[in-house]
């Protein structure tokens, strides 16, 4: 094991990389080569288009420095001289990333054979300390990821301290590929996207959107029983609530162009909030209702730059799974315990049983009253520990309107995915000035939380797709089971026992096409089908039936009303 720890390693890999484009590509000018979560990167610009072959000549490169141990070296410039030296070598992005160092803060460079550059470190003694790396992918960057900067060419890699680690990382690459939801949303015919209609807008194929039908029916059915009421709102309001809200103030880019209705502007919604708002206020509101529980599954539309629209993950058009609780200071602990019961008990039944919480506290700009933010972070962190989470706590790093749960679930192959919030807003309860009547006969400002359990529906159903690789459980499958005629002759039966699968509540289909036994399998297996029943002349006159499961294989042969009952149970089981 290395005496390094994997951001060093990988930091000092990025500057190996660097010092190796640099040697095949001296005109190169650099930006910035950070580790990163898996791995690190760096940002170039130069002449030379890099393509997948470069990669090779640069890794071949960074193999023979590995060799040679080189040393890393910290250079302290003032700076005037660190301004001289990146003039001099026309190194712009970095003249204009010294910018951002305040003034007073000590200035250094790293030293790496022929190769120098700007930044506080801290890195390995020399090159022979990063043995085990690996170039990865070639990608696109605008300078400071604003599109009207130039573009720049990003090298992505990763690092480890052995070789077994790494292995074992490029064969969760390999899986990750294989279970894209781009690619099987494509194969499996659940969504799509058109440049007709635009970028990040998602189009609803009818097995995507039957599989959404069943999680939205499940998730109003578990709320209704959680004692929440549903709410339908608008797609578009006034530019004045938006202003209320301050999204025009301080969202704006994020928003839609308006249009103009009546001589007013009215804004596509990025969020379900204001309107939630405005269905408390629409009277006079007392203790005795509160806690209100209010949830509506609301589409919003956002604009995401389009360099990083990534499929379902990152969209402009999306449905949040949102709820808004408005309680009293007394009820705020019970509310969060239920919460995240609840956030819980919607993870479990979607297969997801490795959960984690993340804890945001109190930034150092905020509003609201410290006593508001010190009731809002005990019921969190009490909820935590009655839930018996692993929870981490990021000081500081709260919204300035208040502080928040994160949850992140693992995937089938350990990926760590952000789904469900939990947060205060001490901000909007001020600007709309919602109150309610207390006991004492006095106005009260109620305490309201933003609750989301799947984040957006979009995003959730990407995760979905590539935890179960696309092969749905049985209780989400479109299809729960394929009839399969051996010959033409067992059509009218096939056709009657889809009929009476359906009327036992489970969703059947039939191969009718004159082909092979083999490929009607194959088809089947391929679409991710759970079950497969085949039906000849033989099973026709013994009344049984030749199951094969997707994840059990062949199961012999089971009568109508068996098989029914194994489907039913597994159904009701959420296996």
């Amino acid at each position: 094991m290395s005496k390094y720890d994997l951001e060093t390693i990988r930091h000092s890999a990025a500057h190996i990389m660097a010092a190796a484009v640099q040697q095949l590509f001296p005109d190169v000018q650099f930006d910035i080569g950070p580790a990163t979560a898996d791995g690190f990167y760096y940002d170039f610009d130069m002449e030379h288009r890099l393509v997948p072959d470069d990669l090779k000549k640069i890794d071949k490169a960074m193999k023979k420095m590995a060799n040679k141990k080189i040393p890393f070296e910290e250079i302290e410039m003032s700076r005037s001289e660190a301004e001289a030296f990146l003039k001099e070598s026309n190194q712009v992005y970095k003249l204009e990333r010294l910018s951002d160092i305040p003034e007073g803060d000590k200035i250094t460079f790293y030293k790496f054979g022929d190769f120098l550059d700007l930044c506080r470190g801290p890195h390995v003694e020399h090159s022979g300390d990063v043995r085990v790396s690996k170039l990865l992918t070639i990608a696109g960057s605008y300078f400071r990821g604003k599109e009207t900067n130039p573009m720049l060419q990003r090298i992505y890699g990763t690092a480890f301290s052995d070789k077994a680690e790494l292995n074992e990382y490029l064969k969760k690459i390999e899986e990750a590929k294989n279970r894209d939801h781009r690619k099987l949303g494509k194969e499996l015919e659940l969504f799509s996207f058109s440049d007709n209609v635009g970028p990040g807008l998602v189009l609803w194929h009818p097995k995507g959107a039957f599989i959404r039908n069943l999680i939205e029916t499940f998730w109003k059915e578990e709320h209704f029983k959680n004692g929440y009421d549903l709410l339908y709102t608008p797609h578009i309001g006034k530019s004045q609530l938006w202003k209320t809200s301050g999204h025009l103030d301080f969202y704006k880019d994020a928003m839609y162009a308006p249009m103009e209705i009546d001589g007013n502007d009215y804004y596509a919604k990025p969020m379900n909030c204001p309107f939630h708002i405005e269905i408390y206020k629409s009277r006079s509101r007392s203790y005795r209702e509160l806690p209100l529980r209010w949830a509506e599954n609301g589409t919003v539309y956002r604009y995401e730059k389009s360099g990083v629209l990534h499929g379902l993950l990152r969209v402009r058009g999306f449905t949040q799974d949102d709820a808004h609780i408005i309680c009293s200071k007394e009820q705020v602990e019970n509310e969060i315990t239920e919460v995240l019961r609840f956030c819980l008990f919607i993870w479990k039944s979607f297969g997801f049983k490795d959960v984690k919480a993340y804890l945001a506290t109190k930034p150092e700009k905020s509003v609201g009253e410290d006593e508001h933010w010190e009731t809002a972070l005990t019921s969190l962190k009490n909820a935590v520990d009655k839930a018996g989470l692993k929870c981490e706590v990021d000081e500081g790093g709260g919204a300035f309107y208040g502080p928040k749960i994160d949850l992140k679930i693992k995937d089938a192959i350990g990926r760590e995915w952000q789904t469900s919030t939990i947060q205060f807003d001490f901000n909007l309860p001020e600007r709309f000035d919602m109150t309610y009547i207390g006991n004492d006969g006095d106005k009260h400002r109620p305490y309201m939380i933003h609750r989301a359990l799947f984040g957006s529906m979009e995003r959730f159903f990407g995760i979905l797709v590539e935890h179960y690789a696309g092969a749905f459980p049985l209780w989400l499958a479109s299809e729960q089971i394929r009839i399969i005629p051996i010959t033409d002759q067992q059509h009218d039966r096939a056709f009657e026992m889809m009929a009476e699968f359906k009327k036992a509540g489970i969703r059947a289909g039939v191969d009718d096409r004159s082909t092979g036994i083999g490929g009607k399998i194959r088809k089947g297996r391929n679409e991710r089908i759970p079950y497969m029943a085949v039906i000849g002349e033989k099973e026709i006159e013994s009344g049984l039936l030749a199951v094969r499961n997707r994840k059990e294989g062949e199961l012999g042969t089971l009568s109508f009303e068996d098989l029914i009952k194994k489907m039913q149970s597994e159904v009701d089981a959420k296996i």
